[in-house]
C-alpha cells in the first residue's frame, strides 16, 4: 500500500455537511502538526539527556552513538486562527507569517501577522484543491497541493496566483528552500531537490534510519544548512544532509503532548 493512502485527509467527494464534521476528527492532526511546524520555527532547539518508555523512542535511541538527540526549548507563543488547517507555514521576517492551510474547500494562503494573529491577507483556493507545504524563495511564495502533481506560485506582496505548475514527485506534501534550490516531500521516504527554474527534479534521496527507510516524510525547513522534517504520525523531525540524504540526528517533541492536551 503506498504511504499517500495513510495520510487521513478527507476524500473530494465528501458533502459539506460531512466536512463539517470531519473537522473534529482533523482536531488532533491539526493540532499536533501546527505545534510542529510552530516548534521548527520558533523553538531553540538544546540537546537534552532524555528517557523515553515507548518501542518508538527505543528504536531510536538504540543508534544513539552516531546520531544527535536534541529536545526543544519554548521561547514564546502567538495567537493563532484555530480554524486554519495550518499545512505549510514560514517564517518571512518583519513579524510576518505566510501560511498555506488545507481541507477541500477551505484551502488558503495567507499571510499573518506573529504576534496577533491577524490574517492581513488571504488567497482562497478552488475548492478542488487541499493545500499542503509552503516556501518563499525571493518574492514569490510556492505551494505544492495533496493528492496531485499540481502547484502555484504567487506573489508575496499579495497573494495573486502568477501561475500554475506541476513537479515531478508522487504527491504534494512539503516544500523548503535554501535560497538556490527547492526541496520537496511527497509522503514517502524520498527527499527530494527541484531546480526553481524548470521545477523539474535533479536529484533525489532516500532517507534511511539503521538500514530502514523513513517514510511519511511530511512539512520541510531548511535550517543552518539542514532539511528539518516532520514524520508524519509521530513526534518526531528528522533532521537530515540535503547534500547526501544522511541522518544527521532526531529532535523529540513527545512532551508537546502533555503542553497542549
Amino acid at each position: 500500500m503506498s504511504s499517500k493512502s495513510f495520510k487521513k485527509k478527507p476524500s473530494r467527494k465528501r458533502s459539506s455537511s460531512k466536512f463539517a464534521s470531519s473537522m473534529a476528527s482533523f482536531k488532533y492532526l491539526y493540532l499536533r502538526k501546527f505545534f510542529i511546524l510552530v516548534s521548527i520555527i520558533l523553538l531553540a532547539c538544546v540537546i537534552l539527556v532524555f528517557g523515553v518508555s515507548s518501542n518508538t523512542w527505543n528504536e531510536i535511541s538504540s543508534d544513539s552513538n552516531s546520531l544527535k538527540f536534541d529536545g526543544y526549548e519554548i521561547v514564546n507563543e502567538f495567537p493563532h486562527d484555530p480554524r486554519a488547517f495550518t499545512q505549510g507555514l514560514v517564517y518571512a521576517g518583519n513579524d510576518t507569517l505566510f501560511e498555506s492551510t488545507g481541507l477541500y474547500r477551505q484551502s488558503s494562503v495567507r499571510k499573518v501577522a506573529l504576534r496577533t494573529g491577524k490574517v492581513e491577507i488571504l488567497h482562497k483556493m478552488a475548492d478542488s484543491y487541499f493545500g499542503e507545504g509552503l516556501t518563499l524563495l525571493g518574492e514569490r511564495l510556492l505551494q505544492v497541493t495533496w493528492l496531485t502533481q499540481i502547484g502555484f506560485i504567487y506573489d508575496r506582496k499579495n497573494l495573486q496566483k502568477l501561475e500554475r505548475f506541476t513537479h515531478q514527485m508522487e504527491d504534494g506534501w512539503g516544500l523548503a528552500t535554501d535560497g538556490k534550490i527547492l526541496y520537496g516531500s511527497d509522503g514517502t521516504s524520498t527527499l527530494y531537490q527541484i531546480d526553481p527554474q524548470t521545477l523539474k527534479v535533479t536529484r533525489k534521496h532516500v532517507i534511511k534510519f539503521n538500514g530502514q527507510d523513513v517514510r511519511y516524510l511530511n512539512e520541510l525547513e531548511y535550517i543552518n544548512g539542514e532539511i528539518w522534517a516532520n514524520v508524519w504520525q509521530t513526534d518526531c523531525i528528522a533532521r537530515i544532509s540535503p547534500n547526501n540524504g544522511t541522518m544527521l540526528g532526531w529532535i523529540l517533541l513527545h512532551t508537546l503532548r502533555v503542553l497542549t492536551f
